[in-house]
Order: C-alpha cells, then structure tokens, then sequence
C-alpha cells in the first residue's frame, strides 16, 4: 500500500523532480506577460473552458461517491471534507452554503481546513505538511460510519494524506478530489475522483484551473446528494430557509412555479402553514387544506430510498387525491 509523505519542516529534494501536471508550464501562457490585458483575459478564459470537460469525464466516479454519501448521511452519518489551502477553502465553502439552500447542518457535511478556521481568511505557514494533523483530526471528529473526503489539487498534501489514512484503518469509505491524474494519495482512496485539468495559466497558481475543477466537482457532488436525500421537489428548493427578504420572495416564487397558483394565494397557503413549505406545497398542489397536507406528508418523509419522489410530495399529493 502506498503511505502519505511524512512531515516536512525542510526541504525535500524528492518534492522537485515529483511530477504533477499543476507544476508544470502551460503553453499557451509562456509568454502571459508580454500580453495586454485582453490578450491575457483571453489565454485565461480559454484555458478554463477546458475544465467542465475534464470534470464531466469523472461524472461516473462522483455519480458512485453521491450514493455513498447519501447512504452514510441516511444511516446517521456525516461526509467530512478535509484540505489545505485553496483546496480547503472550497471544501470549506461548499459545506456551509449547504445550510441555507437545503437546510443541512453539521451533522450531516462538514468541512475540516489545514490550519483551523483561521487559515481561512490567512495563510497558516507548515499546516498543509502535517501528516499527523490530519490523523488526529479524523481519530478526533470522525466515527465509523461517516466519509472522509480528502481535497488536494497537487494529490500529495500529507495534512490529506494522514487524514485519509487514518479514516481507511478505521474502516470508513475514502475519497480524494485531485487535478493530478497520478496523484500519490490516490491508493488511499476507495473513491479516487482524479481530474485531467493540465498545467495552470500561472505555473503552480492551483486557485485557478484546479479550484475551478474541484469546485465543479464539489457543486456536482454535494448538490446531488441533497437532492437524493429530498430536499428539493423538482429543481426547486423546498428546504431553502428564508431568512431574509429575498428568500422569502423566493419561496413564494417557488411555489407559485410548482403549482401554478398566484403568488397571493401562494402567500396565503404559505402563512396558514406557519412558513412550512412542504407543507405549503402539497396543500397548492392537492388542492386540499394545511391540516390535512401536513397531516399526510407525516407519512411521506424525506427518504432517498424512495426512487423517484426522495421528498415525499408526490407520494403526499397522490394520497390525498386519491381520498377526494
């Protein structure tokens, strides 16, 4: 099996003649520099029109991690991100955009960065290359029955590498979201989601071509497994927590649009239901009172096993149209 590095505090001269596509020299940019402003928009944008491609050539890896995921988070389970730098910027992103779009909480995606919260907003020198943080970690804030999801552009972070590590001696799935098709960590996954972005615009600049694909991948990834569980009834976002103004609008919005009622009734619906949605929903769609919509959709909850209709309103909405 291979083994994550061991910790770094001085230079490892095997690190130089490491191959990755993130440190090698793009072609089209040699000469980015001597461009005008234009011209080096232009080398940019189309080096990054590239990476939707070499995302969608892994949908089948993401498709199989979906699933898992969605049976952890069914069991009880949490699905831990964990990266360093840009990488576990985004990791960090995606999970806390999770909570006001599908209503998730921590107990369900989390999202674990090198160096703490703080290395969010400021670079925390050395965090990245610590094997044994991200062991610790893991032994710490994980338990069987969850999935650690390692990020590392470059595919050798060891702060990933110990954490992947140590989550497959405790038997829990693994997987790793890279842009090096050779990535060193990839033995240590269960799930190695390997992304063929090529070099970067800038040489090394990994926010760039390799975030953009890990963030594809992440949207791809979380956004699917929100779905599976019933969040949503269509494309619609029916566990979106209004919180302000604007969500509230949009909530009407959304009812309006799976209904086809008007937004005044919709708003009507929506307060007799106390702000329950689903409960909402299925009273605009049924045509029947909130006390029996919410009444029914006790019997419909949320349940990715449910093929087909993972929210319960469908099967919600056929039951009561099936007393009337």
């Amino acid at each position: 099996m291979s083994h994550p590095p061991r910790d770094r505090t001085t230079l490892d001269a095997s690190l130089v003649d490491l191959a990755s596509p993130t440190e090698e020299r793009n072609p089209a940019s040699t000469e980015l520099d001597a461009l005008d402003a234009r011209g080096m928009v232009d080398v940019i944008l189309g080096e990054d029109a590239t990476v939707a491609g070499a995302v969608q050539a892994r949908a089948g890896e993401i498709a199989a991690l979906v699933e898992v995921c969605v049976q952890a988070i069914s069991a009880g389970g949490t699905v831990h991100y964990l990266g360093a730098g840009t990488s576990g910027r985004l990791a960090v992103l995606d999970a806390v955009e999770l909570a006001p779009t599908f209503d998730a909480d921590a107990s369900m995606v989390t999202a674990h960065l090198a160096g703490g919260h703080g290395a969010f907003l400021t670079a925390v020198e050395g965090a990245e290359d610590s094997t044994a943080a991200g062991a610790e970690l893991v032994r710490e804030q994980c338990r069987p029955g969850d999935v650690v999801i390692g990020l590392a552009a470059s595919g050798r972070t060891p702060f990933v590498g110990g954490a992947l590590e140590a989550a497959r001696a405790a038997g829990m799935p693994t997987a790793l979201i890279s842009a090096n098709p050779q990535a060193e960590l990839a033995p240590l996954a269960d799930h190695p989601i390997l992304l063929a972005v090529g070099p970067e615009v800038v040489t090394g600049s990994t926010r760039m071509k390799a975030g953009t694909a890990q963030k594809l991948t992440l949207n791809a990834l979380s956004t699917a497994m929100m779905v599976r569980l019933g969040t949503t009834f269509g494309n619609l976002m029916i566990d979106v927590r209004p919180t302000n103004a604007k969500l509230v609008a949009r909530t009407v919005r959304m009812l309006v649009q799976a209904s086809g009622q008007s937004p005044q009734r919709a708003a009507a619906v929506l307060e007799a239901a106390g702000g329950e949605v689903r409960v909402a929903l299925v009273a605009l769609l049924a045509g029947a009172e909130v006390e029996a919509a919410a009444a029914v959709l006790e019997q419909f909850p949320r349940d990715a096993r449910r093929v087909g209709d993972p929210a319960g309103i469908r099967s919600a909405v056929a039951a009561l149209d099936a007393r009337s």
